[in-house]
């Protein structure tokens, strides 16, 4: 005959174990099996000598007490009989009622001693449990009950109690659970085998076992990934694809030479880094991180001329057309006539700067292409317009992106794809996305950072405007007036270009959260510029217009313009957002600030402050209180981006590690936070790395290899792989 051990394995239906429960929580919470009903874990947990003298109306609470009295009624509205037991914990009393007397009226009989539990509410003034779910002590005894009471997410039609009970009954079943964490490792932490932890999270009989759980079931998370990670990696240095880029070539060694200033140490440091990875056969994979203004493109073309003297082309990836052709310029005018190889007057080591973007005349954008595919151009910069089937490499062995959180995974690797061997990457941003410090931190991506700013850099001071204010954002006009008094430029920036027309540049708006009010429509360019054409303290001054969706021509001519001191106050979309460099630009007013995200408010900010005068940066907001004005007053307290890009983790999560989203769901993270358990993470890799170092396949770690299977479906791979 078989038994209820026998059938209860982590992929048996519920069916046979708890009967029609099963189906409840099928139908409810999509539980089909052992396994979906382990995962499903307590959100809290409740002692059982709850106070019945600080009950509070609504609260779910736990009580063990003696029946004092118990009466049976018939109801006036309906036909039937209801029954009340009155609970006592010797000083304190609550009722717990009951819509109907059978079944419970031969149970809670005075002097029967139970456990009860249930939503606490309010009847003629007397404390009520309304329906509880009960156990009787004194027939099944203590030692049937957890030391603390689990309480788990409510599924509808289905009591707490009654999934406490069936989870019992599950563990009574259920064999041992596999471990994928080698019994060596758990021994090395000192941590509770997988069966242990998932059973002391289900019915934990202290606090501290509880805490010992968590820990157990953080490590195991962080090995799983960590163990993913390093099988990628040992077959990226198996597989040697990547073209090695030898440093110091003739044309770098001539940019050097020409350079009007000095590198900072910390350029010196991370060009090191990067030319040390450019060097191997594995394709880099690093995260330069700097500060705005810290001198991150200087060191990213230092590794495209690397990327060039080899032989090879570099492609540097931007955002918007304003940034991409920005980066050609100053690219250029770095290079001088080492930008015009070929040409009559160009130096004989130098190659040439392509720049394609999408609104390109049909003339250039030919003549960019042929120089792209026969190698003329050995660095290109390009927006989107690069991700195109007709854009073909001569020799693409460097990737450069900037601010990849403005692209999606599937973009970036469709540009790594248009190379003959996987190219070297290097991702450049000033402020992390959640993502990138996952990976980050995971081990995927190695980071390099600057932590310096060059000279010239002044300091930038941030404040919040409540614009419901009397008399604020008058004062704030007042204060762009003073400035351009001052000889001075400004900035003023919208998350929308007009009332039909949403923002073209993919703000990363953030989500809506709990306790914000609803939203209002944002304040767009087009209004906001004919406000301040209109403003009295700014007549006489001359305001700019600019947004993704003008003619590109007409664009860069108002940037120009701008630069050239021949606009004194600019009305821009984010189209600004990153690297637009204009040194006598010393305020920023961004409208409805609460509208962007973490990262967005930390470029923009950083478009001011880069002269020999102080920035002042006023970001504008209709939204009063809540998450959204904490947000706002906590990035005006930094320009810290590392400290930003923790508040930023902190409120939009990790993301799915493994997956497509790039931030909101904790995806496969149940334990681990990546804020709180950077060390834990460290650890993980450390053992995974050995694990895979000595046994690549998993063959000898077959548990494992089972959860890295499950963990890792075959898109998730292709995915991480991508990333």
């Amino acid at each position: 005959m078989t038994t209820l051990r026998q059938v209860a394995t982590l992929d048996s239906t519920l069916a046979p174990l708890i009967g029609r429960t099963a189906h409840t929580l099928r139908d409810e919470r999509a539980l089909i099996t052992v396994r979906d009903l382990l995962g499903f874990f307590p959100t809290r947990y409740l002692a059982y000598d709850s106070d019945l003298s600080e009950l509070r109306e609504g609260e779910f609470v736990v009580v063990i007490g003696e029946v004092l009295s118990a009466k049976t009624r018939e109801m006036t509205t309906r036909r039937g009989s209801m029954f009340n037991a009155t609970l006592t914990d010797g000083r304190h009393e609550i009722d717990m009622t009951f819509f109907t007397a059978r079944g419970h009226q031969d149970k809670l009989r005075p002097g029967v001693r139970v456990i009860a539990g249930g939503q606490v509410g309010v009847f003629n003034r007397r404390w009520q449990l309304a329906h509880p779910g009960y156990t009787v002590l004194d027939r099944s005894g203590d030692s049937d009950l957890p030391g603390l009471f689990p309480v788990y997410p409510a599924v509808p039609k289905l009591h707490n109690w009654n999934l406490v009970r069936a989870v019992r009954l599950v563990l009574d079943a259920l064999d041992p659970l596999p471990d994928p964490v080698p019994a060596e490792i758990r021994a090395k932490h000192d941590l509770p085998s997988l069966d242990r932890a998932t059973r002391l999270l289900h019915r934990p009989n202290s606090r501290a076992e509880l805490a010992r759980a968590r820990d157990r079931m953080r490590y195991g998370e962080a090995f799983v990934l960590q163990t993913v990670l390093a099988q990628r990696r040992l077959a990226r240095a198996r597989e040697q694809m990547a073209v090695p880029i030898s440093g110091g070539g003739p044309l770098l060694q001539a940019f050097d030479a020409r350079l009007p200033f000095t590198l900072t140490a910390g350029q010196q440091r991370v060009s090191a880094e990067i030319a040390a990875d450019l060097g191997q056969s594995v394709p880099m994979s690093r995260l330069l991180q700097g500060e705005v203004g810290s001198g991150k493109t200087v060191v990213a073309l230092r590794a495209m001329l690397s990327a060039v003297d080899a032989g090879g082309q570099a492609a540097l990836l931007a955002p918007t057309e304003v940034l991409a052709a920005q980066h050609q310029r100053s690219i250029t005018a770095m290079l001088g006539d080492l930008a015009e190889g070929g040409l009559l007057g160009g130096s004989e080591l130098g190659t040439r700067v392509a720049l394609l973007t999408g609104s390109q005349s049909t003339a250039a954008r030919r003549q960019a292409l042929l120089d792209v595919v026969s190698g003329t151009a050995g660095i290109v910069v390009g927006t989107h317009a690069l991700l195109q089937e007709k854009v073909d490499f001569a020799g693409l062995t460097l990737v450069v992106v900037d601010e990849q959180h403005r692209f999606g995974v599937e973009q970036r690797d469709n540009l790594r794809g248009k190379a003959e061997r996987p190219p070297h990457v290097l991702v450049m941003t000033a402020t992390p996305i959640p993502r990138t410090i996952a990976m980050t931190v995971f081990g995927d991506m190695e980071t390099s950072v600057l932590d310096e700013l060059p000279a010239g850099r002044s300091p930038i001071t941030t404040h919040v405007v409540d614009e419901y204010r009397p008399g604020w954002l008058e004062r704030t006009w007042a204060r762009v007036a003073e400035e351009c008094a001052a000889g001075r430029q400004a900035y003023v920036v919208c998350p929308r270009i007009g009332p039909d027309q949403a923002s073209e540049e993919a703000a990363e708006l953030p989500t809506p959260e709990e306790g914000e009010p609803p939203k209002l429509d944002m304040i767009g360019v087009l209004e906001t510029y004919d406000v301040l054409c209109a403003e009295p303290a700014l007549t006489g001054l001359r305001v700019g217009l600019l947004h993704g969706r003008l003619p590109s021509e007409e664009k860069d001519q108002v940037m120009r313009a701008f630069a050239a001191g021949e606009i004194d106050v600019l009305v821009a979309t984010t189209v600004i957002e990153v690297g637009v460099d204009v040194p006598n630009a010393t305020m920023m007013v961004v409208r409805d600030a609460d509208r962007f995200g973490v990262s967005q408010l930390h470029q923009l900010r950083g478009r001011i402050g880069r002269g020999a005068y102080p920035g002042l940066c006023l970001f504008t907001t209709r939204a009063g209180g809540g998450p959204a004005a904490e947000r706002l007053a906590a990035v005006a307290t930094t320009t810290d981006g590392f400290e930003l890009a923790q508040l930023d983790l902190k409120q939009r999560r990790e993301g799915d590690i493994l997956g497509a989203r790039q931030s909101g769901s904790r995806g496969g993270l149940r334990f681990l936070s990546l804020l709180a358990h950077e060390e834990i993470i460290a650890a993980a890799r450390v053992d995974a790395a050995a694990v895979v170092a000595d046994d690549p396949e998993l063959t000898e770690h077959l548990v494992l290899a089972d959860r890295v299977a499950r963990e890792l479906a075959p898109e998730q791979a292709d995915f991480l792989e991508k990333a």
